[in-house]
């Protein structure tokens, strides 16, 4: 069966005092025998490369994989004067961590500000392909990945993802499903069959192979007419996490699922639980 890699974003809340901070976060990962870590850098990127170091060589050791949770003011529909700060918050979090071990930048891709989405990839995704360039360039090898987002004015629908991802080499999507089901507004996204379109969608057009490697972020959510309003825990929540994890497996589905909901490594290790006993 295809496997998982389970973890959170963020550290953990049990993560000790000393050594605290993401070196810490990444051993507590491995005591609770969790194996992925996303950093939230999601304020800004303050790390030392030193620190970098530090947190690459123990997730090394301790078999945790990284990735980071850029910070959340970064906008690829940003006006030109906004842009260059955007830009150089995806390229730092990139930069650090790519220094610090991880494989994956997950990022907010911004907002449609009124705008058709058509209109707005026309613009973000120059911007994006840019910067993939620029990292490749400088022998960074780090994915970029725009998050499926839970507001239906932000940039970030299912399909936005799949476009930037299609037409850029070095991005694919990070598949928030809690943000998918509560995009809508009306509870949908919710099904067995719902999910198993998105993953037959995703395969499509990102290739088979593309499944092996699926970066998901997961939780429970509550939601209005307009979409996500706060991330809850899994037992809380309306969320049919067997009849996603139905999809997940019968796709053959493979790579990271990280846990966002106020529960964090309470959550991550029930949906460990509930993915094995599947």
């Amino acid at each position: 069966m295809a496997s998982f890699a389970f973890g959170t974003v963020g550290s953990p809340i049990s993560t000790p005092k000393k050594p605290g901070g993401s070196v810490g976060a990444v051993q507590q990962m491995a005591s609770l025998g969790l194996a992925a870590l996303e950093l939230g850098w999601v304020q800004s990127v303050r790390v030392s490369e030193e620190t970098c170091a530090t947190i690459k060589s123990t997730a090394k050791d301790a078999k945790v994989a990284i990735s980071v949770h850029a910070p959340y003011f970064i906008n690829l529909n940003g006006t030109e004067e906004e842009w260059p700060k955007s830009r150089k918050r995806l390229m730092d979090a990139a930069h650090y961590g790519n220094l610090a071990g991880a494989t994956d930048i997950i990022f907010h891709p911004g907002s449609y500000f009124g705008s058709p989405p058509d209109q707005v990839l026309g613009i973000a995704i120059p911007r994006l392909r840019e910067c993939v360039a620029e990292l490749r360039a400088n022998k960074n090898p780090v994915i970029l990945r725009p998050e499926t987002m839970g507001k239906s004015a932000m940039l970030g629908s299912l399909e936005d993802t799949l476009v930037m991802s299609q037409a850029i080499p070095g991005v694919e999507p990070c598949l928030d499903f809690a943000h998918l089901h509560a995009r809508a507004g009306d509870g949908s996204m919710n099904s067995l069959a719902e999910w198993t379109q998105v993953l037959a969608q995703y395969a499509k057009l990102l290739g088979e192979t593309s499944l092996q490697r699926l970066h998901i972020h997961l939780s429970g959510i509550e939601y209005g007419a307009k979409g996500e309003k706060n991330h809850l825990p899994v037992a809380e929540s309306d969320l049919d996490l067997t009849g996603l994890f139905k999809a997940l497996a019968n796709a053959k589905c493979a790579g990271r699922i990280l846990c966002e909901s106020p529960v964090l490594e309470e959550d991550a290790l029930y949906m460990k639980q509930v993915w094995e006993s599947l």
